[in-house]
């Protein structure tokens, strides 16, 4: 490759990627909106010719929790955790019609696979926690292999994965290698690692300013063996309120990194949920246009390019 690259995933996942967190209901509203703002995202997309992966929870991909059974891997999760598995407590049991919006986009995957800029990748089959103590390489493997069936029902050929809470397992990679999902979103180099308040606090402040390492990396740095590590630069944090005034910051942050990638054959990769766009919607649109928008500049300056994750280790 002889200019940067821009990477662009979002983990597409609704409440199947909260349903397990103490404030899981505080997300039902930005969660409903997901589904609203994917065809406000992909018309911009169009708009600046940017490409884009979805990595998609199998079970969306479903439309009642009678098909998730259908598709279900025999081996399920055991997590020591309860909570963190939809098979355990009756979750699955007690869906309703009205949890419908909630849990399936089968709609919207339909949408996303007739759009020529965008590549499907998986989330896996049941928002699958990699690194959690209880569960074994087998029930992953059985969760991947129900993401693939479930992917080839739908006529899509997964070749990327992104892992649930950015959980990457080296031993569940070999699997992933093992049936032809080669590419993955691995992490970047952590700084204010441990959960303090100053490290929490410090994470927030990377956000608008230039505290962490650097988020830019080159080509040779992605082949590891047969999988290819198309590590994360930045996680996209939406709107809010509260740090109003630091968005600015926020978006010049990500335009030098941007910028960095371009005029030193780097890659940079923008990472988010849908649903992080799922309340604020005008204001997320308008920074998410903003940065394309410089995209669009170091595009025709520097000859940058937009790729999906298994489009840039197949230059496509």
């Amino acid at each position: 490759m002889n200019n940067g690259s821009f990477i662009i995933s979002l983990d597409f996942e609704l409440f199947w990627g909260v349903r397990d967190l103490n404030n899981a209901d505080d997300f039902k509203k930005s969660v409903a909106g997901a589904k609203q703002i994917i065809p406000k995202i992909i018309e911009l997309f169009n708009q600046y010719d940017v490409k884009a992966t979805f990595a998609i929870v199998g079970f969306l991909f479903c439309n009642s929790k009678e098909d998730i059974h259908r598709y279900a891997p025999l081996k399920k999760p055991n997590y020591k955790d309860k909570n963190l598995s939809p098979y355990e407590k009756g979750y699955m049991d007690n869906l309703s019609v009205n949890d419908s919006d909630l849990h399936f986009a089968g709609d919207i995957i339909k949408y996303l696979k007739n759009q020529s800029n965008i590549e499907i990748g998986t989330h896996t089959f049941s928002h699958y926690y990699c690194m959690v103590e209880g569960q074994t390489v087998d029930e992953f493997e059985d969760d991947l292999m129900s993401a693939i069936t479930i992917a080839k029902d739908n006529n899509i050929e997964l070749s990327s994965i992104v892992f649930p809470r950015n959980e990457v397992n080296a031993e569940y990679l070999k699997i992933c290698a093992n049936h032809h999902i080669y590419n993955y979103r691995g992490n970047p180099k952590k700084y204010f690692t441990n959960d303090s308040f100053l490290n929490r606090l410090m994470r927030i402040c990377d956000t608008y300013f230039p505290l962490g390492s650097q988020t830019t990396y080159n080509y040779d740095e992605i082949k590891q063996g047969k999988m290819h590590n198309i590590k994360a630069s930045r996680f996209l944090r939406s709107y809010s309120k509260r740090f109003s005034l630091l968005e600015n910051f926020k978006i010049r942050r990500i335009k030098n990194e941007m910028r960095k990638a371009a005029t030193n054959n780097q890659v940079y990769h923008l990472w988010w949920h849908p649903h992080n766009f799922g309340i604020n919607q005008n204001k997320n649109l308008s920074m998410l246009e903003e940065i394309l928008k410089y995209y669009s500049l170091l595009n025709k300056k520097y000859g940058m390019t937009s790729f999906t994750m298994n489009g840039l280790i197949n230059h496509e």
